[in-house]
Order: structure tokens, then C-alpha cells, then sequence
């Protein structure tokens, strides 16, 4: 049985009485046995001093001392011990067995491998034979291959191919040169393949330059049929504006029966055009094909960058040259060739940077743009400044506008070219306005102040429809006699044709909206050329009123076009309507619109002078009141009648209102003036009733206009002979002095001069009793009327 109690270490007692030192080591080397401490340090320290024989006896030593312990354990083990035992004699005796078994074995082993190792020498014998004869047959391959090579490379030479030429002498430099056996055909090898080199890279360099001179006239073609196309294109989307405007138009007006389909063409054949998909040699494509074959062959000579540089250089003096301006020509017929060539070259560039596997670097292509872009903006600001005519810098700038399309597709930046474009619209305006001006007057000139006779629906589509006069939607019988004369029209296509190439001009420039700048130069057009113009035939050509009363029709009739002018602008500009109407600023003729209407009023006071000059005729002293009107303003009424009669049929109502408004104002103050002036020294009660009469035919006259015009419009007309109706009321009142009283004075006489009042009233004289009592018997009471009067007339005295 194993002890179950704890292991206790232990420690080595302290020698006394001055032990000796191996005592020392054996009492160490006892308690580390026993503590089952490494003997490691003992073992090597006795064969370090030389003693091993004394460690060996401090062990023998130690098994002495423990053998009475070890017979204590044997004795307690003993039945495991001969157990043990007896199970080693077994192993050993397997083990026997095993040993013979591994000598027959290995017997056997001998027998067999013998005839197998002579087979195995026989083998190696053989496979050294082999490896010579395959050394043999691979020496004659590799020949076999060079010479192949070299054949593929001369046919190749033969047919041109020099990228496949020179890949079968890299082929046979990298793969063959080194590893050929044949010392002859090395030496052939090493001549031969830089000489074939320079030959391939004369042939393509020539190639190349070629294609360089054929380049030029390519570029030229293509970029005409990209502009050309690009132009189509915006052909294309103006028309399906126009369609646009036309719907929108026929849905303004309410015309359900007109329907507009609006279908967009395809407009994608410029891009095959510029990218060659149409084919590498067509008459719309360009070939390429030189310059990659050149270039590629460059790589394979190793010569990538110098080609590159070469490329570079020839191109950029080829677009130094393009931009050399013929003074032999005029700018207006070879600025199209101008700018077709550098956009031409600019798409080649494109596609050769696209496609061209890096022979020309971005930065090379933005700094060739960049100076071409330097170039077109001195030369347009040179060409530009020399042009005195509108429509030759219209026509190149819509061209500019067109490359700027054009280019723009490819991603070059254009807003250098635009802004020389958009520094020079004032001077295109400038110019527009001084060609407009001309044309209005020559217009203006060659008017005759007649109404427009129309025989056909056609001259009324073109002269009225076109421009909106019309004031029905309902087409007039023919022929039809127009309320204007031809001026109208005349000016307003002038207008019209201004508004359309200022929109042209402003349109495609980089500016989205551009309505307030068009809307700025129409605004100039009209109140510094059209309305100054026709204030100088107003105040220098109307000499009659027919003339008048026929300007006076045609400036209510610019006032309707005027509307469709701006609202015209606003189309063309892609302005909804409803944004330009509420911008919309007062009507910019109004100085020749009033001139006119002055005119026409000052021609008509001239003829009711004519009229009111038999007022002279009154009997202002008369003993009776009248039994009528007086003759004066018969013939006022007749002039008027026959006036409103005639102007009714060309004057809007608006319009005649003004006029007779003016005219009964003028009359007003001609018979106010008259009971003012010299020639009537005094007058009686019964001249005033007389003209009270006459003022009530003429207020007759304004209240039976409420049928042409309004009631309120009719009681405005009436309104006008307020200062001579209150100056007769004053005189014909029974207490003419409530005038002083203020509250009375301004809702019955606010319309008269105190002055005048005194003046006039000064001149009142009656010798009837029957109207002023006793005024003419001596001693008898005064009239208070004439009382009331006289207080007027001291009081008003006072105040003056």
C-alpha cells in the first residue's frame, strides 16, 4: 500500500564542530534527492572539479543509507514486483519473435530489390541518352522558330504590317536572341533587327506626315458638318417652339377645335458624325488609322514619349496656322471657314484623347484650347469693333454660337467666347435701333393718313391678325376699310423684325433669361425712335384735321400693338405670359399719343373759333329773353355732330371722349372769355338767360353722346362747360352773394375765378323793373338781387 501521508522537505541540518566539506556536499546532495530536486548542478560540479568517483560514492552512499527503506517498499510491493517480472520475461520473448520476422523480412527484401536496382541503372542509362537527343531536337526548334519568326516579320513587312512586324522581332529579341545555339544566326539576328527598326520607323513617320497634311482639309470638312448639324438642330427646336406658341396662343383664345401635336425628331446624328460611327473613311467620319498605327509603332520602338512630343508640336503649329485671318477676304464670307477649321480640330482632338491610349494628355488639350479660345476672342473683338451693320454681326454671332453648341458637346468650356458675344450687345442694339430708325421713318414718310383698304382675307391676316389689332374674333366682311392707316402695320412688322433678332441675338449666348434685356432695348426702341418719330410727323406733317382725327385712330391702334409686341417678346424669350403681364410698364408712345390728341383738339378749337366768332352777333342789351338759341351755337352743334358722327367710325370711344371733353372745355371758356373780354362792355339779364340756353343745347349735346359712350363718360363731357354753367347760374341767382359763402362756393361755383367773377359782374346792367323792381325809378327801394350783387362785387374787391 502507498503511504498516504505528505511528502515534508527536507532541509539539510547546520554542521557542527567544524565538518569537513564533503560531509558539506553529501548532506546537500542527500536532501536534494530527497526533496526530488535536479541532481543537474551536483553532477556537473563534481566533473568540474574533477571527483566524479566522490559523487558516485555519496551515492552509493545514499543507497545504502535507503536500502532498508527500499526492502520496506519492496516488502509492501512485492506480489506487484514478481507481477512485473514476469510480464518483462513475456515482452522479452515477443520481442525474439519480432526480431526473427524482421531477418526474414529483410531476407526477402534482398532477393527482390536486386534484379530492381540493376533495372533502375539500366533506366538512368537510357534517360541520359534521352535528355541528349531532346537537347538535340530543342536546339533545332528554337532555329526552327527563329527562322519562322523571321519570315512572319519580312511578310509582314511586305504587307505593311509594321505593328506586327515589330511584335515578331520582339519576340524573337526577348524570346530567341540569347537562347539561339547557331552562332551564324545570332550574329544575323543582331544586325538585321535594328536595321528592320529604322526602316519601320521611316515608313510610319512618312505615314504620319501624311496624314497630317490630310488632317487639315478633314478637320475643315467636319467641322462644317457638326455646325451644320448642330444648326439644324436648333432649326428643329425653333419650330417646335413656334408650335409651342401656337398652341399656347390657340388655347388663350379658347379655340378648342385646333389641336397641336407636338413630336421631337431625333436629333442624335451629330454624334455619330464626331465620334466616326458612321465609318472610319466616309465623306462624315475621319481616319485615324495612321496615327495609331504610327503611334503604336512608336511604343514598340520604345519611342512613346518622343512621338508624343512630335505629335504635340505639329499639331499645335497647324493650329497656330488655322488661325491666321486672310485680310484679302472679308471677315462676313470666310469667318464660317475660320471657325468650322478650329472646330474641326478641336473634335479631332477629342477623339484622339478619347481613344488614343494616351498619346495627348488633357492638360495638352485644355492648353491648344485655351489658345484658340485667346485667338477667336481677340479676333471677334477686332472684327466686331470694325462692323457697322447689324445683320453682318447678327450672322456671325449666331455662327459663334453655333461652334460654341458644337464644341460644348465635347466638354470644352466656351463662356470666354460668349462673353465677347454678350460684351458686345449694346453695339448690336446701337446699331439695330439706328437701321430701325431709318426704316420707321421712311414708313412714317411714305404714310398718306388714310384708312387701310383690305380687298382680301390674306392683306387682313398680314396686316391685322398678325399683330392682334383686331377688336373681334369675327372675320369682317370684304373688302374692309381698316380704322388705321398703313403706317401701323409698316412700324409694327419694323418692331416686330427688331424684337425677333434681339431675341436672336440674346438667344444660345449663355444668358437663360434674357426677356428684361429684349424688353429694355423694345423699350428704347418705341419711346426713343417710334415715338419721337411720330411726334416729328405729328408737330411738322398734320395740317388737317382729318390727318389728325387719323393719327389720333392710329395711336389707340399702337396702343393694342404695343401689348402684342411685348407680349411677343415674352414668347420668343420662353417667358410665360402671365409673368410679362405683370411686369408690364404704361404704354411707352404716350408723348405722341398726347401730341396727337392735342393736335387733333388744337385743330378742332381752330374750326370752333371760326363758329364761336358769331357770338359777336349777340344782342347783349337785349330788352326781352330770347325766343332761341343764338346762331353761334347752331353752328357748334352742327360742327359737332358732324365731328362725333365722323370720328365715331375710326376713334375709340375713350379717345373722342378726350377730344370733345377738350373741345366743350375750349367753348366753355370762349363764352366765359367773351362776357370778359373788351368787346362787351356791359350786358343784360336777358344776354344771360340767352346763353343759358345755348349752354343747355350743348350740355343736350354731351348727354346724348351716353348712347356712344357711358352715362358716366356723357356726364365727364358735360362736366367740361362747368365754368361758363356756373358763371351763368352765379348771374342769373337770386343771391349771388352766397359765392362769398365757402361751404356753398365749393358745391356750386368751385369751378370760378373770383376775378373773373368781379369783372363779369361789374358788366351786369337791367332797365326792367319787371326783373330788378324799381331799379329804374328814382327814390324807389334798391333790387336785392342787384343789392345782393353789388356785395359781391365790393366784398370780392376787398379780398383782391
Amino acid at each position: 500500500m502507498s503511504s498516504t501521508k505528505t511528502r515534508r522537505k527536507i532541509v539539510p541540518a547546520t554542521a557542527e564542530n567544524g565538518d569537513t566539506a564533503d560531509k558539506q556536499d553529501q548532506l546537500l546532495l542527500s536532501a536534494s534527492i530527497c526533496n526530488g530536486e535536479d541532481l543537474g548542478p551536483f553532477v556537473r560540479k563534481a566533473f568540474a572539479t574533477g571527483k566524479p568517483e566522490t559523487l558516485l560514492h555519496h551515492l552509493k552512499y545514499f543507497a545504502k543509507s535507503k536500502e532498508s527503506e527500499i526492502e520496506d517498499v519492496c516488502r509492501a510491493h512485492y506480489q506487484d514486483f514478481i507481477m512485473a517480472v514476469d510480464d518483462l520475461r513475456s515482452l522479452l520473448s515477443d520481442v525474439d519473435s519480432l526480431k526473427s520476422l524482421l531477418s526474414d523480412s529483410n531476407s526477402r527484401l534482398q532477393n527482390v530489390a536486386v534484379p530492381l536496382l540493376n533495372s533502375l541503372d539500366s533506366f538512368v542509362e537510357a534517360k541520359n541518352k534521352c535528355s541528349n537527343i531532346s537537347l538535340a531536337i530543342n536546339s533545332l526548334s528554337t532555329c526552327v522558330k527563329v527562322m519562322e519568326l523571321c519570315s512572319r516579320a519580312n511578310f509582314h513587312l511586305a504587307k505593311g504590317n509594321f505593328y506586327m512586324a515589330l511584335k515578331c522581332l520582339d519576340s524573337i529579341e526577348n524570346n530567341f536572341q540569347d537562347k539561339t545555339p547557331s552562332s551564324t544566326l545570332k550574329r544575323m539576328l543582331e544586325k538585321q533587327i535594328p536595321a528592320i527598326r529604322a526602316h519601320i520607323e521611316r515608313r510610319v513617320s512618312k505615314e504620319f506626315g501624311d496624314w497630317l497634311v490630310e488632317i487639315r482639309v478633314v478637320s475643315r470638312n467636319l467641322g462644317q458638318l457638326a455646325i451644320g448639324q448642330a444648326s439644324a438642330a436648333r432649326q428643329r427646336e425653333e419650330e417646335l417652339r413656334i408650335k409651342q406658341r401656337q398652341a399656347e396662343e390657340q388655347s388663350r383664345l379658347s379655340l378648342r377645335d385646333c389641336a397641336y401635336a407636338l413630336e421631337e425628331e431625333d436629333g442624335d446624328e451629330i454624334d455619330g458624325v464626331v465620334d466616326g460611327s458612321n465609318g472610319g473613311n466616309g465623306t462624315s467620319g475621319f481616319d485615324l488609322t495612321p496615327l495609331y498605327r504610327a503611334y503604336h509603332v512608336h511604343q514598340t520602338l520604345g519611342l512613346e514619349d518622343k512621338f508624343r512630343k512630335y505629335y504635340f508640336e505639329n499639331r499645335k503649329l497647324q493650329l497656330t496656322s488655322d488661325f491666321q485671318v486672310s485680310s484679302m477676304t472679308p471677315f462676313l464670307e470666310s469667318h464660317q471657314t475660320f471657325f468650322a477649321q478650329i472646330a474641326g480640330f478641336f473634335i479631332v482632338e477629342d477623339r484622339v484623347f478619347r481613344t488614343g491610349g494616351g498619346l495627348i494628355a488633357k492638360m495638352e488639350v485644355e492648353s491648344l484650347w485655351d489658345t484658340a479660345v485667346s485667338k477667336m476672342c481677340s479676333v471677334l473683338e477686332d472684327q466686331f469693333s470694325r462692323m457697322q451693320t447689324a445683320n453682318h454681326l447678327l450672322l456671325i454671332k449666331d455662327y459663334v454660337s453655333l461652334l460654341g453648341v458644337t464644341l460644348r458637346r465635347f466638354g470644352y468650356p466656351i463662356y470666354a467666347l460668349l462673353d465677347v458675344l454678350s460684351k458686345h450687345r449694346d453695339k448690336y442694339h446701337e446699331l439695330l435701333l439706328s437701321d430701325c430708325r431709318q426704316q420707321i421713318a421712311d414708313a412714317l414718310s411714305a404714310d398718306k393718313f388714310e384708312q387701310m383698304y383690305m380687298k382680301k382675307e390674306y392683306e387682313y391676316s398680314m396686316n391685322v391678325l398678325s399683330f392682334q389689332l383686331q377688336t373681334s374674333n369675327i372675320m369682317p366682311a370684304f373688302p374692309y376699310v381698316a380704322p388705321f392707316s398703313s403706317m401701323v402695320p409698316d412700324c409694327c412688322r419694323i418692331v416686330r423684325s427688331f424684337v425677333e433678332d434681339s431675341v436672336s441675338f440674346m438667344s444660345y449666348g449663355g444668358q437663360l433669361e434674357f426677356y428684361d434685356v429684349v424688353k429694355k432695348y423694345l423699350d428704347r426702341l418705341l419711346t426713343e425712335v417710334l415715338d419721337v418719330a411720330l411726334l416729328k410727323v405729328i408737330n411738322g406733317s398734320i395740317s388737317a384735321v382729318t390727318q389728325a382725327m387719323q393719327m389720333a385712330a392710329n395711336m389707340a391702334v399702337f396702343e393694342r400693338a404695343c401689348d402684342f409686341l411685348f407680349r411677343h417678346a415674352a414668347l420668343l424669350s420662353g417667358i410665360p405670359l402671365r409673368i410679362a403681364e405683370r411686369g408690364r410698364r404704361q404704354f411707352p408712345l404716350t408723348k405722341a399719343r398726347d401730341a396727337a390728341e392735342e393736335t387733333l383738339s388744337g385743330l378742332l378749337k381752330q374750326k370752333v373759333d371760326g363758329f364761336m366768332s358769331l357770338i359777336e352777333n349777340v344782342n347783349w342789351m337785349a330788352d326781352d329773353p330770347p325766343q332761341g338759341e343764338n346762331e353761334y351755337v347752331n353752328e357748334v352743334i352742327i360742327f359737332l355732330e358732324t365731328l362725333v358722327s365722323t370720328a365715331q367710325q375710326i376713334l375709340p370711344a375713350q379717345v373722342l371722349k378726350r377730344v370733345l371733353e377738350d373741345v366743350l372745355s375750349h367753348i366753355s371758356e370762349m363764352i366765359v372769355g367773351a362776357l370778359l373780354g373788351e368787346s362787351v362792355k356791359k350786358f343784360s339779364i336777358n344776354a344771360i338767360i340767352g346763353i343759358d340756353v345755348d349752354i343747355k343745347l350743348l350740355e343736350s349735346f354731351a348727354e346724348n353722346q351716353a348712347s356712344l359712350l357711358s352715362e358716366g363718360d356723357a356726364e365727364q363731357l358735360k362736366s367740361a362747360l362747368i365754368e361758363s354753367r356756373q358763371m351763368v347760374n352765379l348771374l342769373t341767382s337770386n343771391h349771388p352773394e352766397n359765392f362769398l359763402n365757402p361751404v356753398i362756393r365749393e358745391r356750386s361755383y368751385n369751378a370760378l375765378d373770383y376775378r373773373k367773377v368781379v369783372t363779369i359782374s361789374e358788366k351786369l346792367r337791367d332797365q326792367s323793373d319787371r326783373l330788378f323792381s324799381s331799379f329804374g325809378t328814382r327814390g324807389a327801394k334798391q333790387n336785392p338781387k342787384k343789392k345782393s350783387l353789388d356785395t359781391l362785387i365790393k366784398r370780392l374787391k376787398e379780398v383782391n
